[in-house]
């Protein structure tokens, strides 16, 4: 189609009310009063929009035919990259991203939760495993980015794979309830996922493989010959008894030097619960030598800024020092309670309450709270002294 049909000189002789075309989707309205605006008209989908340029020759910004045309030409460059037009006058349209969502999702589900418990699952889940998606545009999550999100807890976290999955479809269908996204769930696994992912083993309740603990000083041994983050964070959760996710996300700010304490808030905790762990001398060397390296908040800050370091990055670690390559964090844990009931005369409480695991006897529970923390202290002591 022709383009610049108008010129300057008939510009000015123009007084008869109609439109007059330029070319090109480019056209001046001159009204019978005289007053002359430029307006740019595309379709897309069948849909006729009109968007206004200024007037020409009048008010306090006129619009010359050059400033025009250029005007056009950015418009129908954006038009061919699939762009969405809009005025100048016009705002953005809002981008509502996954962590919008999630964020609203977790408001509206404020009454319905079981426990604590459940709770701290729920947010631990989508506000760790579920970061990748944080800042992507809700409407524009496909497949693939779910796919990604998920494959680092495929094969050795099914259970947890299998909950991360569930709850990004819970945030997008809240988003498709909402209209933020018109589009199928990209999430859903039925008849999508079960297509793409990888193939694994029948999903198992079973326990965690866990290192014999007459050879986790071995492993410790060959850990502290490595001067890696991931390394000083996984001899950090052996000394603690601790759990991934718990020691992943410590910060300095938890730690308590002169009392020799590191306080892990409640909703860092699998029951939701404060729980105080008691630091033997190597831990709050461990934290110490982490703080002349660290730039962040994080004691075990990993390559992204203000980002922990990965479960992956510590559980090859991990097997790196092991003999035993199955090895997992979490089974650290049962090596150090068989340690407990095997080779201590420490109360079972005791040993139970370095675990963080919940009691149902009420009376049990009130006297652990009471008399355990110093008793833990000798215990992880001892625990230390093995390891060393």
């Amino acid at each position: 189609m022709a383009r610049h049909k108008l010129s300057e000189a008939r510009l000015k002789t123009l007084t008869k009310a109609g439109i007059y075309s330029d070319g090109d989707g480019l056209f001046l309205r001159v009204r019978a009063g005289g007053s002359k605006q430029w307006f740019f008209i595309y379709k897309r989908k069948g849909k006729r929009t009109e968007l206004g340029l200024g007037g020409y020759g009048q008010g306090t910004a006129p619009v010359s035919i050059v400033l025009a045309r250029e005007k056009a030409d950015a418009f129908r460059q954006k038009l061919a990259r699939g762009e969405e037009l809009r005025p100048d006058n016009k705002p953005a349209p809002r981008v509502i991203t996954f962590e919008h969502c999630m964020d609203e999702l977790l408001k509206a589900k404020a009454g319905n939760w079981k426990n604590m418990k459940h709770k701290a699952q729920w947010e631990m889940t989508l506000r760790q495993y579920a970061k990748p998606l944080h800042d992507m545009p809700v409407a524009e999550i496909v497949l693939g980015d779910v796919k990604e999100c998920l494959l680092p807890h495929w094969s050795e976290r099914p259970e947890t794979a299998d909950r991360l999955r569930s709850r990004i479809q819970a945030v997008i269908d809240y988003a498709i309830a909402h209209e933020w996204r018109t589009t199928a769930n990209p999430a859903r696994w039925r008849g999508l996922l079960d297509k793409v992912m990888p193939g694994r083993q029948k999903l198992s309740r079973g326990h965690h493989a866990a290192l014999a603990y007459a050879e986790t000083p071995k492993m410790i041994a060959k850990l502290r010959e490595s001067v890696g983050t991931a390394a000083r964070a996984v001899e950090f959760l052996a000394l603690t008894a601790t759990r991934s996710g718990e020691t992943r996300g410590a910060t300095f700010s938890e730690i308590d030097a002169k009392a020799k304490t590191w306080t892990i808030p409640a909703e860092r905790m699998k029951a939701g619960k404060e729980h105080v762990v008691p630091l033997t001398d190597r831990g709050i060397a461990l934290v110490e030598i982490m703080r002349q390296r660290s730039t962040s908040p994080l004691i075990f800050g990993g390559g992204i800024e203000d980002r922990p370091i990965s479960d992956t990055a510590m559980t090859k670690a991990l097997r790196l020092a092991s003999p035993d390559k199955t090895a997992t964090l979490h089974g650290l844990r049962s090596s150090f309670r068989d340690w407990c009931g095997d080779c201590t005369a420490f109360e079972r409480d005791v040993a139970e309450a370095a675990l963080a695991h919940t009691l149902r006897d009420k009376t049990e529970a009130a006297y652990r709270r009471a008399t355990a923390l110093e008793k833990r202290r000798e215990l992880m002591t001892a625990w230390e002294g093995f390891l060393s």
